[in-house]
């Protein structure tokens, strides 16, 4: 906690936003992709102390909140079969599905369980070895080897009745689609840190000078994401793109690198739906074909169905960077954790449960209707 406490020391924070606003000249929109940091910002008031040039806008950094309504509708058939034991991420359990959520779906009776890794579902399918055990594998780079591991033990230890339902997605193909959009909003990135002390740095350097944006990978902590900031905007004012990691202390330029191979040996890139941004190539994982008999939807026989969003949840615009969660008016009132319309309510990570968390209103919110 004492080494934590230097990033959050006020009086380097005071003196980083200075330097921003001695630097800035122009408009600026920087977006990160990263929930937590979301939340960090929202926390913190970051985004209401800096110069009114400057907008954060968040964008597809929760990766509950991009699992599209098609991979919870499945969830739900195969968690509601007998003899399925379903596990899965607390986050999940009260994403809306068409019908109902996860947690709806335990209190009627299904064996829908918590677990914090997925080896805690290796370790159930061995000691029930009369059941069938699922795990729902979500998120960015970061719980991806997690699961790869899951499925290499499960391989060792000769387990045929567990089996993944694998909605893995990876985040600088998304970052690439909104950079391709009409809409495009960004000016530069927010790197998530967290992703890159897998990933390390060569994919966003292969983003950068594609698009000719700056990517600054940053940590959570104020004085983080403030000196992420400055970084940014010190780019953007002098017509420069680069890479800069301002999370040095968890990020190096190969990432990790045991962590990538156990990922490459099982699975494999594959094109992946995001919730409120469509099919994006390349963007997500799927089991390699050696080991496709863990394969949740191949051993159920699953057939994904055409899906249809709430039409009153503008989540996918949220996500997009086009809107702030203080522009949907359900926000607050129709839409609230108990009463969810979309996962950017639910989700620890998302920013609708950001902003309602820490109790930013319509008034209150300088720009929460964004205009491209």
């Amino acid at each position: 906690m004492r080494y934590l406490d230097e990033f959050r020391d006020p009086v380097l924070a005071q003196g980083i936003l200075r330097r921003i606003r001695q630097t800035v000249t122009r408009p600026w929109r920087l977006m990160e992709v990263c929930g937590g940091q979301t939340h960090s910002i929202v926390r913190n008031g970051i985004d209401q102390l800096l110069p009114d040039r400057i907008e954060l806008i968040h964008g597809p950094g929760c990766p509950v909140c991009v699992t599209p309504l098609s991979t919870i509708d499945t969830a739900l058939e195969i968690a509601a079969r007998d003899n399925v034991a379903f596990m899965t991420y607390a986050d999940m359990l009260r994403v809306p599905g068409s019908s109902a959520d996860l947690s709806s779906l335990k209190a009627m009776g299904a064996d829908v369980r918590v677990v914090a890794s997925p080896l805690e579902a290796v370790s159930l399918a061995e000691s029930l070895s009369g059941k069938e055990i699922v795990f729902l594998a979500i998120g960015f780079e970061t719980t991806a080897p997690a699961s790869a591991m899951a499925v290499l033990q499960a391989e060792r230890r000769k387990l045929n009745n567990l089996s993944l339902l694998v909605a893995h997605v990876l985040i600088p193909p998304a970052m690439a689609a909104l950079l391709q959009a009409e809409d495009n909003r960004v000016d530069a990135y927010l790197a998530a840190g967290h992703v890159c002390t897998i990933t390390g740095m060569t994919p966003y350097e292969n983003l950068v000078a594609r698009y000719r944006v700056p990517v600054v990978v940053t940590g959570f902590e104020p004085v983080d994401l403030l000196a992420g900031i400055l970084s940014a905007v010190q780019q953007l004012e002098s017509g420069q793109c680069r890479v800069d990691n301002q999370y040095a202390r968890a990020v190096s330029t190969e990432g990790n690198t045991s962590a990538r191979a156990a990922v490459e040996r099982v699975f494999e890139i594959t094109d992946r739906e995001w919730r409120g941004m469509g099919v994006i190539p390349s963007s997500g994982l799927q089991l390699r074909s050696e080991y496709s008999h863990f394969d949740a939807e191949r051993r159920f026989g699953i057939e994904r169905r055409e899906t249809r969003s709430s039409s009153r949840c503008i989540s996918g615009e949220i996500l997009r960077g086009l809107r702030k969660p203080t522009a949907c008016p359900e926000f607050g009132i129709a839409c609230t954790p108990t009463t969810p319309l979309g996962a950017t309510m639910v989700s620890s990570e998302g920013a609708c449960a950001a902003y309602f968390k820490y109790h930013r209103t319509h008034a209150e919110d300088k720009s929460g209707e964004a205009q491209p």
